[in-house]
């Protein structure tokens, strides 16, 4: 979808934690979910 609308060099980091601690870490758990951070470049 970057690629799409015109963003290079596209990185993805690994998965992380954003979740604990809070409300709905237990459904968050449940369901293996992760946070990721997306970097990219937009040619002007």
């Amino acid at each position: 979808m970057l690629e799409e609308i015109g963003f290079t060099e596209i990185e993805v980091s690994a998965p992380f934690d954003t979740f604990g601690g809070a409300g709905g870490e237990k459904n968050a758990r449940a369901f293996d979910v992760s946070g990721y951070t997306f970097m990219a470049v937009k040619p002007m």
